[in-house]
């Protein structure tokens, strides 16, 4: 692990400290090769002191195990209807998926424990169809699952649920993770898949607060496989009710878990319930960090260089974007004569390009200008001029526009910037 990676990570320990994840492991993703890692991440955040509910799946091996004892099941999921034949093979393939994870934890030097803390009811007769075994979360027994965590122990829980009379059904298991999300007021739902994330024009969606994710959904149904769509209504359903975040993930990718909770930009989708961006001031104490975020730009002659010394200097002049605590923009507004400020320093992360973050520092820059009293903000950029024109109403000026004494500086850089300009 380099440095850089390690002190990524400490920034979110502060605000995932004590936190409860609720974890949705795809049957596909178990029975992978590679699942072995997965409960290595799973370590790491108890490490962290990061509470951890493991939801899984049991389509595969309910595949699997059928074909074998040549059983022909009436569905995999738990959507549709459930005779009692595929009830046993459900019950038989959730059992030996739960003693494999119990395995898994037990090498990764961690305590589980197979609950049965979902109580249901049958799922009854939907459009006019006796739905038999399948059936429907009631409840989730809370009391119970807070006692295990608060022992250190990780709650295992099938995709299958008890009545009060003791009688099983078979229920579906992102229902399931939801449900228990919900209940127990989980920091973070996330559903590791077996059949990748959610595309978008080839592009995934890093991520989507609960409007966009609702409009994109009505727009995207018909790209989305059941599988992807299922997770997607459910994460939605769940920042609904009192979820922060849900988070869709390739389960069978590298390091998955771990990049998407431990990065600013993600390797998932996530939907967010509250506004999770924020613009601020910067502080004395970020600028290490701003320095280090346009570090590249200025190595490619994009930025002026700025030495830690001025930026510290000017620090009231900067502000910065951040995406859960993380900074992945800046700008800066200095005063000038005349009534004019000059936006410097725009600067937006390479994995959040072409998101709008470019487009609100501009308009947050323009506000402050204006809070300051200026008539008229400038820019000057040797290469992106044309985002600027485009995307900031900026039009080109000349070196006349400039007051005396930023004037004799620009002419000193070499540089010849382009010099833009807008009226406010």
């Amino acid at each position: 692990m380099k440095a850089a990676d390690l002190r990524g990570i400490l920034t979110y320990i502060p605000s995932f400290r004590d936190k409860l994840f609720v974890l949705s492991v795809d049957s596909a993703v178990l029975e992978d090769e590679r699942a072995a890692s997965l409960f290595l991440d799973i370590s790491v955040l108890r490490s962290l002191n990061i509470r951890v509910v493991l939801v899984h799946g049991a389509s595969a091996r309910i595949k699997k195990i059928s074909g074998e004892m040549k059983v022909k099941v009436t569905n995999l999921d738990g959507l549709g209807v459930t005779d009692e034949a595929t009830l046993r093979v459900a019950e038989r393939a959730a059992n030996s998926y739960s003693h494999d994870i119990l395995q898994n934890l037990a090498d990764a030097d961690l305590r589980g424990a197979v609950t049965n803390a979902v109580i249901a009811h049958p799922a009854g007769i939907l459009g006019g169809v006796d739905q038999q075994w399948t059936g429907r979360v009631e409840r989730v027994d809370t009391r119970f699952l807070e006692t295990l965590l608060e022992n250190g122990i990780i709650p295992v829980i099938p995709p299958m649920g008890v009545d009060g009379d003791g009688r099983t059904y078979r229920v579906n298991s992102d229902g399931v993770a939801l449900e228990v999300a919900e209940a127990l007021k989980a920091e973070k739902l996330i559903f590791l898949t077996g059949s990748g994330s959610l595309p978008m024009s080839g592009k995934k969606p890093a991520q989507l607060s609960v409007e966009e994710a609702t409009e994109w959904l009505k727009k995207k149904r018909g790209e989305l496989s059941g599988e992807i769509a299922s997770k997607l209504e459910h994460g939605l359903r769940a920042c609904k009710e009192g979820v922060s975040r849900a988070h869709i993930l390739d389960g069978l990718a590298d390091d998955a878990l771990l990049e998407e909770l431990f990065s600013s930009e993600g390797v998932g989708t996530m939907v967010y319930a509250d506004e999770y961006t924020e613009i601020r001031k910067a502080l004395k104490k970020d600028v290490r960090s701003i320095m280090r975020l346009i570090g590249s730009s200025v190595a490619a002659e994009e930025l002026v260089k700025r030495t830690r010394t001025e930026v510290a200097a000017a620090i009231g002049d900067y502000s910065i974007f951040e995406i859960d605590g993380n900074m992945v923009g800046c700008v800066a507004v200095h005063p000038l004569e005349g009534k004019m400020a000059e936006m410097g320093c725009l600067f937006v992360a390479s994995g959040h390009e072409n998101s709008g973050i470019g487009r609100k520092l501009m308009l947050y820059a323009e506000s402050r200008a204006k809070e300051m009293g200026m008539k008229k903000l400038l820019a000057l950029s040797t290469q992106a001029f044309n985002y600027l024109q485009s995307k900031g109403g900026f039009t080109e000026g000349t070196v006349d526009v400039l007051p005396p004494e930023r004037k004799a500086s620009y002419e000193v850089s070499g540089r010849n910037s382009k010099i833009l300009q807008k009226d406010l």
